[in-house]
């Protein structure tokens, strides 16, 4: 049994559409960052406070990378991860990436736009990070979702980001996701971009 504790808008969101994307059964429970991560019931799930926390029957494993990864392996049907080591080894040195430099630039707008046109230089003009669509663009679409309306990238400024995130927006997992997290999210009084 998978349970996933997020919260809307933040890095879980990744998560979230992953786990919607592999069609695999889960139960998903919301904890706002802001009220519920600190609370001593989510703490003894989860020591570090953190989202997303998913448990695989009763055992934990955290960090948006990790996960990803995971469920990507765990469900090959879903074709989240490309087939072969080397291709899998490319999404981790994209997804490090996205944690480190793209996700380590979120508190200051020159670093996010220097951090987002290397993102945008890596994807080139494809579609997808890896060419095919896998855990790389939903890693790159959560960041880029939430860091452009913070920053106020102009549309102009990464057209294949953009066009990415259009992209994104039209996966049947992206938009399921999004309504549950919107109307957590309306509920608590939060706005997602």
């Amino acid at each position: 049994m998978l349970v996933l504790y997020f919260s809307p808008g933040s890095s879980s969101l990744a998560a979230h559409i992953a786990l919607n994307e592999t069609g695999a059964p889960f139960e998903a429970r919301p904890v706002l960052v802001a009220t519920g991560t600190r609370k001593p019931e989510f703490l003894a799930i989860n020591p570090e406070g953190k989202v997303p926390s998913l448990l695989i029957d009763g055992r934990l494993l955290t960090e948006v990378l990790a996960i990803l990864f995971y469920l990507g392996r765990a469900y090959p049907q879903a074709k989240l991860l490309p087939g072969d080591i080397e291709g899998e080894a490319q999404a981790l040195s994209w997804m490090s990436f996205l944690a480190s430099t793209v996700h380590g630039a979120r508190a200051d707008a020159t670093q996010g736009r220097a951090a987002f046109a290397l993102a945008a230089q890596r994807l080139g003009a494809g579609e997808w990070a890896l060419g095919d669509y896998s855990v790389v663009d939903i890693f790159l679409f959560r960041l880029f979702w939430r860091f452009a309306a913070r920053f106020q990238f102009t549309p102009d400024e990464f057209p294949n980001l953009e066009a990415h995130r259009a992209r994104m927006l039209a996966r049947p997992a992206v938009i399921k996701t999004l309504a549950v997290e919107s109307a957590i999210a309306e509920k608590a009084g939060l706005t997602l971009p």
